[in-house]
């Protein structure tokens, strides 16, 4: 979800302008998911490294998920969004972490849509947690390191490869998102800032990734035939 400061600055407004109206982003991206035959969304809102931005900008940050988690969470609850967190919890403070516990268990039951939102995030981390769990074991498969993986994220949410990793904003990276999870993702980088990203945006994203030719290091049906 990238570009909301720059989308506010190039306008002329404060950069918490931007991260709001990327929050209204989320909502409709959220909403237009499961028409498109996603059954897994993963936002990244937060990474390990943000905390090295303004504190001022970091609080209005947390402020901005503990308002979204308030307002969002009965509307996740009507469609059937299973709402999740990935990531570190211990540095997030008492009352967001709070939120988050409230917005988890209330969503338990949803079904439409497996919606994990990525805060204070780092996937480096997470596989540097799994592999010191790891350590010894001379019997670990990649089944058994992902299960290490969903414990180091913090609530044990199972770990699901990417099929299609959308990056807006302009910029060419994975930026430390879901390493282990991307072995095989299909990349898609677009100009559009986050608060300009809209269903249809995301609409054309999927259909690009379903005219890919995903081979997981075989051969093409044309090759192999």
């Amino acid at each position: 979800m990238d570009g909301n400061g720059r989308w506010a600055t190039s306008r002329g407004h404060r950069r918490a302008v931007g991260h709001a109206e990327g929050g209204r982003a989320v909502v409709r991206i959220v909403e237009a998911a499961p028409a498109l035959g996603i059954g897994v969304l993963t936002l990244y809102a937060f990474s390990a490294d943000n905390w090295r931005r303004p504190p001022r900008e970091v609080a209005s940050l947390m402020r901005l998920f503990r308002k979204y988690l308030h307002a969002e969470t009965a509307r996740c609850v009507e469609t059937g969004v299973r709402l999740r967190i990935i990531g570190r919890r211990d540095r997030l403070g008492a009352a967001l972490s709070r939120a988050i516990d409230v917005a988890e268990r209330a969503t338990a039951r949803g079904t439409t849509l497996d919606l994990r939102i990525a805060i204070d995030y780092s996937a480096r981390d997470a596989i540097v947690r799994a592999a010191a769990a790891a350590r010894g074991d001379a019997a670990m498969t990649t089944e058994r390191f992902a299960d290490l993986l969903a414990t180091a994220y913090g609530a044990g949410v199972p770990v699901r490869d990417v099929d299609l990793l959308i990056r807006t904003g302009g910029e060419q990276r994975v930026s430390d998102f879901l390493l282990w999870e991307s072995a095989y993702a299909e990349l898609y980088f677009t100009s559009r800032m986050w608060p300009e990203f809209t269903a249809a945006d995301l609409g054309h994203a999927v259909r690009e990734f379903h005219g890919r030719d995903r081979r997981f290091g075989g051969l093409s049906e044309a090759v192999a035939g």
